[in-house]
């Protein structure tokens, strides 16, 4: 089962996403008018522009899934998607990264973490 996609037809029902070509080369992204916020890379995984603020405020939550890995420093977030509940948990980030934007980006925007394969849990 391709769970990305599955993912991807459920976040394109959002009326505030549209799909998107992604700056790192991912075939499907989905972006707001001003900000990409979620790349899918794989049948399981996608990366989710949550801001380094929200990182920092939702911390503990993250640290907690196995289906979450963290870049340090970065504003952006991996999800693995292996089952259902992977996907209801991306579709909590992703409403959480909409928040976050919130129509101004990072002060330092970086690229998501398909650039940078170096993942840190602090």
């Amino acid at each position: 089962m391709n769970t990305a996609r599955h993912a991807s037809e459920r976040l394109m029902s959002w009326p505030s996403l549209v799909p998107s070509r992604a700056q790192c080369g991912a075939e499907l992204g989905l972006s707001t008018a001003t900000h990409d916020i979620v790349h899918f890379h794989t049948e399981h995984e996608a990366d989710v522009h949550l801001t380094r603020a929200m990182i920092a405020k939702l911390r503990p939550a993250l640290l907690g899934s196995s289906a979450v890995r963290l870049r340090a420093g970065s504003g952006w977030v991996t999800v693995r998607l292996d089952m259902g509940s992977d996907i209801d948990l991306l579709a909590t980030l992703v409403s959480a990264a909409l928040q976050a934007s919130g129509g101004r980006p990072d002060s330092a925007p970086d690229g998501c973490t398909r650039t940078c394969r170096i993942y840190a849990r602090t």
